[in-house]
């Protein structure tokens, strides 16, 4: 168990961190084709290398796609495996990101918060129940008309608090450590192009939500693009002419299942996700996600998707419809499975913050999907951040402190050979 001086420090440490990285507007752009998909995600990685280079960390690079890779060596008389923390420098695109005031309400009453720069937006713990678990504690939300961006800052200030941590307490043991911090996860190109070499041969993202989440599964993905090409008839002289390519789009969504969309779904039931929709007369264009946690039934949701194309083409006379569909990533449960020891290790961590695990299947994605497919299992951590991606998101002071001693008690674990026993595997 860590002592008060320890915690306090993280605390610390992990807070203002975190209060500086929500002021850097680091939205990722999914119509962009730069890499990363847009400039302020430089701004906070320029400054993450800085930082990294203050604490003391090794081969500190920010390389020309927006990673920053850092590596902390093992401590004295520690071998064994290297060990990778993760998280991400971009913020949803779906919410604003400009001049993120960070806002702390101190010793919270459990009744409703307000929001300065927004005097018709509130939070309420009818809209987050878990809210009322952090009665008499601080919670931090951004001012109003703006996302806080604990999704993913969180994560980023608690890994480097435990890297201050790390040097200023020396008797704190820990494995050599590969950090990387990734931009435009949001978009789904967190991996895209990261380097695999510089990583380690355990990894861990800390990007998780509410404090004590552990989880080792997530969704099956893929994502459809649908162009459909009509042909524009002036009004007046339209009938049995035109082929209103935009009308017959909305026609299209609506057809699809309204009982598979996010709004309708929970726990482990898959979904249909419009993302976008826009066109004319004569060209429009849809993305759609394909989600479940089985690839079997993303697979029947894909040939669906085909079958009503064809029958649209078919009552539309004159209508193209052109399909691309990406597979995007994969149900990290199929390696983590294998490697019981790096979620075990993950659990007995969160115990020792005197923290009760909550484990869970993500329904979204992770980095740690796909670094688990290139070889490195990468279960998720919490980061405590909650009603991510939208105005009212927020955060509880304490679980900066909580992810922090979470990541310290990983290394602990890993380091002292004193590992959680593997009698049986994990459900």
């Amino acid at each position: 168990m860590l002592n008060q001086s320890i915690k306090a420090f993280l605390l610390n440490e992990a807070k203002k961190r975190f209060l500086r990285y929500v002021k850097i507007d680091t939205r990722s752009d999914p119509e962009s084709k730069k890499y990363p998909s847009s400039d302020g995600q430089w701004n906070l990685a320029r400054m993450l290398k800085k930082e990294l280079d203050q604490i003391g960390l090794i081969h500190v690079e920010l390389d020309p796609y927006g990673y920053v890779y850092a590596t902390l060596p093992a401590s004295r008389s520690v071998s064994g495996p290297k060990i990778t923390f993760c998280a991400h420098i971009d913020t949803s695109p779906s919410v604003s990101g400009t001049n993120v005031s960070p806002t702390i309400h101190k010793k919270y009453g459990g009744g409703l918060i307000s929001f300065a720069d927004e005097k018709n937006l509130t939070l309420s713990p009818e809209e987050s129940p878990e809210l009322l678990k952090f009665v008499g504690g601080n919670i931090i939300t951004a001012s109003g008309g703006t996302l806080l961006g604990a999704d993913d800052k969180a994560g980023i200030a608690e890994i480097m608090a435990s890297l201050a941590a790390f040097q200023k307490f020396r008797d704190l043991s820990h494995p050599e450590l590969r950090i990387v911090f990734t931009p435009d996860e949001e978009i789904g190109k967190g991996t895209e192009k990261i380097n695999r070499e510089k990583l380690g041969d355990y990894g861990y993202t800390v990007d998780g939500g509410e404090i004590g989440e552990l989880e080792d599964e997530c969704f099956d993905a893929f994502e459809a693009e649908l162009v459909f090409r009509g042909l524009n008839v002036h009004p007046g002289d339209a009938k049995n002419k035109m082929v209103n390519a935009g009308a017959i789009a909305a026609r299209f969504v609506v057809a699809l299942p309204e009982f598979e969309t996010p709004e309708r779904t929970e726990k482990k039931e898959g979904f249909f996700h419009l993302t976008a929709i826009k066109g004319d007369e004569s060209l429009a264009r849809i993305r759609i996600l394909i989600r479940d946690f089985e690839r079997k039934n993303n697979r029947k949701r894909i040939e669906l998707l085909k079958k009503l194309i064809r029958v649209f083409e078919l009552r539309y006379w004159g209508l193209r419809v052109e399909t691309e569909i990406k597979d995007q990533y994969k149900n990290m449960k199929k390696i983590l499975e294998k490697h019981p020891e790096a979620v075990r290790i993950a659990e007995q961590a969160i115990q020792m913050a005197d923290v009760e695990v909550i484990r869970k299947a993500v329904r979204g994605g992770t980095d740690g999907s796909r670094l688990s497919f290139m070889g490195m299992p990468t279960p998720n951590i919490f980061a405590g951040g909650l009603m991510l991606h939208c105005e009212k998101e927020w955060i509880p002071e304490i679980a900066l402190q909580k992810g922090a001693e979470v990541i310290v008690n990983i290394c602990g674990l890993w380091a002292g050979g004193n590992l959680p026993r593997l009698d049986h595997r994990l459900n």
